[in-house]
């Protein structure tokens, strides 16, 4: 209150109470002239934001985002969102900005009102990677108070791959009022990063925000490190070309860890595609070169079984590969009954001739496919609970792969339950370590035979279900996988499960760790060649089956 207006109060104290509510109504007026005038300004700079947008200049069209971000006004997230899908219109003649929506209706950018009869010769505003970065920044601006969890990660990773200086007090204002910890570290991160771009920031803060981008440890950290050394001082390049190290470091360890990921993956894979095998061929003592058929055939009945039901019960396509499961393993079984009645059978003790009569039913097979689906590929879609991926310690494991190891363990459990604790699994057993002792103890071989084959062929069937997750279905799907099938169980031991289990799972991590140094080709050969030099050492495997005829 001025000196002479508390004079005049104090001189005549019944005309307090009208002063000071001379002073209370001076003071809103002037607040409310403030306010009024604060929306001018703040309309005004929207509009000049705009106006920068809707420039054919790149650089104009960046400080218009970042511009309209920083003002906080309704229509930016609409417009900037816009910007970054394509969506955002400019007339060229009156320099109007529309939105335009996925249907195609047009609507006012300043005012967010539809547009009737837009101009013609509409075109896209253009965007460049500097443009981009500046879209994604302004974007994590606008979310990062957002009352979604998603949003907010989303926004603070956003910010910290743009690097724009622009974000700083958004970032801030947000590390002020986030409780969430793995937001809070994201955060943190993006504030490290602002603060490396920055020349006024003291030593301190440089070095701290070095620690925390180094703590991220990912790809995007090691790139800003890089970009950030260039204009360094030497103690910032020193802790910087340490920082780079470390990350260097531990992504190496992180990459081998992720090729012994794949290893085992592609070890499941072969253990699938190899365990029907096993079992026929340490049974029944026969070449089977149809049973990389019999993994394609479970995979066409994945594919027919998904078509039926998109065609008849689309709200039930994620149950199809469940269901495919037990179909893919009769119907893979029915046919290895076929085969085995009609051809394998004439043909026991003689595995040159089971050889060549396998090879040439897995012709007919492949023939009756293309005839049936044709010779083009066919695509199995993956269920919603196996798409995606997660990271655990700097390794992608993909939801798809993760559930196919599962599926093999389980299968393998169950076969070995089958064997250890049924009275078919005794007898097959039996069959397998002497066939003429459990023919005379009344085990009728030629019925064991039959349903090994059956059982054996079943199981490849439901490799097929598997592999049509990761591979094309077409004709020739077996074709990749029957002479890895024969290796693992040469290597393994003939007929022993946990030989084929341990085989399948020392043959695909080797192969997946010598690949980054050897490539895929080479790697493959090189396992070929230790292998042949250990089957020259022990020919009947890491774990030879015990017995009498086995023996002899």
């Amino acid at each position: 209150m001025p000196l002479v207006i508390r004079q005049f109060v104090a001189r005549n104290p019944l005309r307090r109470f009208a002063g000071l509510m001379a002073c209370l109504l001076t003071c809103l007026v002037v607040a409310a002239g403030l306010g009024l005038s604060g929306t001018p300004a703040r309309a005004d700079a929207v509009d000049d934001a705009l106006a920068l947008i809707a420039s054919p200049k790149f650089p104009d069209i960046e400080k218009g985002v970042t511009e309209l971000a920083a003002s906080g006004a309704p229509e930016a997230a609409t417009v900037i969102e816009a910007l970054g899908d394509g969506r955002l219109m400019v007339d060229a003649g009156s320099k109007t900005l529309f939105v335009k929506a996925p249907d195609g209706a047009l609507t006012d950018a300043r005012t967010g009102a539809a547009v009737a009869d837009a101009p013609s010769g509409l075109k896209a505003v253009r965007v460049n990677n500097r443009v981009r970065r500046a879209v994604d920044a302004a974007v994590g601006m606008l979310t990062l108070m957002s009352p979604d969890p998603a949003k907010r990660l989303a926004a603070a990773d956003a910010v910290f791959k743009s690097r724009d200086e622009a974000a700083l007090p958004a970032i801030e204002a947000a590390l002020a009022k986030e409780t969430d910890p793995g937001i809070r570290t994201v955060l943190e991160q993006a504030h490290a990063v602002l603060i490396l771009n920055d020349p006024q920031a003291n030593a301190e803060a440089r070095s701290a925000a070095v620690a925390s981008i180094v703590a991220r440890g990912d790809q995007d950290a090691l790139s800003i490190l890089d970009a950030a050394k260039a204009g360094a001082s030497p103690a910032d390049a020193a802790a910087i070309d340490a920082g780079i190290r470390a990350i260097q470091n531990k992504q190496q360890i992180a990459a081998v860890f992720q090729n012994v990921w794949y290893g085992l993956s592609l070890g499941s894979v072969l253990l699938l595609a190899a365990i029907g095998l096993a079992i026929t061929f340490g049974v029944m003592g026969i070449i089977n070169m149809a049973h990389g058929e019999m993994v394609m055939l479970g995979a066409y009945t994945t594919f027919v079984v998904q078509e039926v039901c998109r065609a008849y019960a689309p709200d039930m396509i994620g149950l199809s590969l469940p269901v495919a499961i037990p179909l893919a393993f009769v119907v893979t079984g029915a046919v290895g009954v076929l085969i085995e009645r009609t051809v394998i059978r004439h043909l026991y003790g003689r595995p040159l001739e089971t050889l060549l009569a396998t090879w040439g039913i897995s012709l007919i097979l492949q023939q009756a496919v293309r005839s049936l689906f044709g010779p083009t590929n066919r695509q199995v879609d993956a269920p919603s609970y196996m798409s995606g991926a997660f990271e655990v310690a700097g390794v992608t494991i993909t939801y798809g792969r993760m559930w196919i190891v599962v599926f093999a363990i389980a299968v393998f459990f169950g076969l070995l339950t089958l064997l250890k604790s049924t009275s078919f699994g005794l007898k097959m057993r039996a069959v397998t370590q002497n066939r003429k002792m459990a023919a005379s103890m009344g085990i009728r071989t030629p019925m064991v035979d039959t349903m090994a084959f059956a059982m054996g062929s079943g199981i490849a069937g439901i490799a097929g279900v598997a592999l049509s997750q990761i591979d094309n279905v077409s004709p020739n799907l077996g074709q990749g996988y029957i002479v890895d099938s024969f290796m693992v169980v040469v290597f393994g031991g003939v007929g022993n499960l946990w030989g084929t289990l341990v085989s399948a799972l020392t043959l695909g991590v080797a192969n997946k760790l010598l690949e980054p140094y050897a490539g895929a080709v080479l790697g493959k050969i090189l396992i070929l060649v230790l292998l042949i030099l250990f089957i020259q050492k022990k020919p009947r495997g890491l774990f030879a089956l015990k017995g009498r005829a086995i023996e002899a």
